[in-house]
């Protein structure tokens, strides 16, 4: 697949950023199976858990499994002024100008820990709302500057009437608008063509959004210490149209380290019951607009990822660019069916196993054979 596939981490400093990066890094799959992806130190390329990968794979008795993927960036840390350079401000915005998505770190854990010993914020004290406003201002900021910039350009060709600088410069009077009112460009409606305009000014609040909120095991967390706080702040992220993961960071990062019986133990030990950074990845993934279709055999069962609303021959394009140009048809199941239908052959005389043209719009979880 083409596309970059990319969800940023972004986070003021000590909110749990790299020690998340770090835990996801562990779920890491080996760069060659992906073409798409960046071999960098920054990227962590991180298999998405998917239940019906490993039932198709028992079903063909298959070699090898390889998972979907998506890529995280660990983004260069903010400070309050990265709109004007502060820090590593340019850098962070440049980075984050790279991907298609955000996951917005947010510590929701008091300072001191368990043992007493202090654990710095940067502002000295924990205010969820505070640090999502800090960034988001910051990236608000940077928007304007291009919006206006945008804007000057345009200014000539506006004045002589020409029909698509006026449209253009129309579309940014309303996102300038809304910035300065501090709201995110991703929170105006926008007609189809007034989209086409935004998405070539690649502004930095028009990428979707979702949170991680970090609390901490045996710590003072809000989601149980304050939870009229808490509901306070998911309120406000779920009315501004993003999603929300509540994750303890630290503890999955030390459970990384450990598999299968090892793993279930420690999570017994820590009394820590969530499975945060599986939510976690998959939310990621829906949020870069992306679904999974299988192939299936004895070499090999695989995922595949693809943008949702996607055409089989443009499915095909994951596997090789040929699958594409050279689509005839495609024999299509569900893997819910095929699982139930226990064969191929099975599913086939029940009339599960149907042929599909080029018009046909691939659903999460069909397992596909292509001919060409």
């Amino acid at each position: 697949m083409s596309s970059k596939l990319a969800i940023g981490i972004v986070g003021l400093p000590n909110v749990g950023k790299s020690t998340l990066f770090n835990a996801l890094t562990q779920k890491s799959v080996p760069a060659e199976n992906y073409p798409f992806c960046t071999i960098d130190p920054s990227v962590g390329i991180v298999a998405v858990p998917d239940k019906r990968l490993h039932d198709l794979a028992v079903f063909s008795s298959s070699q090898k499994t390889i998972p979907a993927a998506v890529e995280f960036v660990d983004i260069a840390g903010l400070v309050e002024g990265a709109s004007k350079g502060e820090g590593l401000g340019n850098k962070f915005l440049a980075n984050i100008r790279e991907v298609d998505a955000i996951l917005h770190m947010v510590r929701i854990f008091e300072i001191q820990d368990e043992t007493g010993s202090e654990q710095t914020h940067v502002y000295g004290t924990i205010d969820p709302l505070r640090d999502i406003k800090v960034i988001n201002l910051e990236l608000i900021l940077a928007d304007m500057e291009s919006v206006q910039n945008r804007m000057i350009k345009l200014a000539r060709d506006v004045k002589r009437g020409d029909k698509e600088s006026v449209a253009e410069n129309s579309v940014c009077e309303k996102i300038l608008k809304t910035l300065e009112s501090e709201q995110l460009a991703n929170s105006i409606n926008l007609t189809e063509d007034e989209e086409k305009i935004v998405k070539g000014l690649h502004l930095l609040t028009s990428k979707p959004v979702m949170y991680g909120l970090n609390k901490k095991t045996g710590g003072k967390n809000l989601d149980t210490n304050n939870p009229d706080e808490f509901k306070k702040i998911t309120d406000e992220i779920t009315q501004s149209g993003s999603e929300f993961v509540v994750i303890d960071a630290k503890t999955e990062h030390d459970l990384s380290e450990f598999e299968g019986d090892d793993k279930q133990m420690m999570k017994e030990d820590l009394e820590h019951t969530d499975d945060g950074i599986d939510e976690l990845i998959y939310k990621a993934y829906e949020l870069l607009g992306l679904m999974t279709y299988f192939t299936t055999g004895e070499t090999e069962t695989r995922a595949w990822t693809v943008k949702k609303d996607s055409t089989a021959p443009q499915a095909g394009a994951a596997i090789h660019t040929d699958f594409e140009k050279k689509f005839i048809r495609a024999e299509i199941i569900s893997c819910h069916d095929l699982l139930h239908s226990g064969s191929f052959s099975q599913a086939r005389s029940k009339g599960l196993l149907r042929t599909e043209g080029k018009e046909y719009v691939v659903k999460d979880g069909d397992v596909i054979e292509f001919r060409v």
